[in-house]
């Protein structure tokens, strides 16, 4: 079984995996890590310097890349099989050409349960996900409930 985990790197990525410990445990599947950084949008008027935009980036990026391959690795530590993937594209797109190309039998994505004006103006990528996946998806809650 492959279960494709996608991770926003956020105070919430902790939350997801140990709930997706918890799963993974009692099935012996493979969670194939995913974090999907999104190309930085081209800002009209702006004359910024490249060299420093790209070094920024550069850093951001290699900072999400080590943060993703550290999970990776303590998950392999504790016995677990797990693969890290770290691509740039759009989000939901991009989610759903990973869970092909691995045979993915289960998507994991966390919810961060912002509220109504939020979803109404920028929307919700687990939302997305769940109403457009064709195969089985686990949104776990990764905020404080009252």
């Amino acid at each position: 079984m492959n279960i494709l985990v996608c991770l926003d790197l956020s105070d919430s990525t902790d939350k997801i995996i140990s709930q997706v410990e918890v799963i993974v445990r009692k099935s012996a599947a493979k969670l194939w890590l995913l974090h999907v950084t999104e190309p930085e949008p081209d800002f009209i008027g702006y004359k910024g310097d490249p060299k420093a935009v790209r070094d920024f980036l550069e850093d951001a990026f290699q900072q999400e890349h080590e943060q993703i391959c550290n999970i990776e690795k303590d998950l392999k530590n504790k016995g677990l099989e797990a693969a890290s993937l770290f691509i740039q594209g759009p989000t939901v797109e991009s989610i759903f050409k990973e869970a092909k190309a691995i045979e993915a039998d289960m998507i994991v994505v966390g919810s961060h349960g912002r509220g109504a004006m939020y979803q109404l103006l920028v929307g919700s990528i687990s939302e997305e996900v769940l109403h457009k996946a064709e195969i089985p998806v686990l949104v776990i809650p990764t905020h404080e409930r009252d």
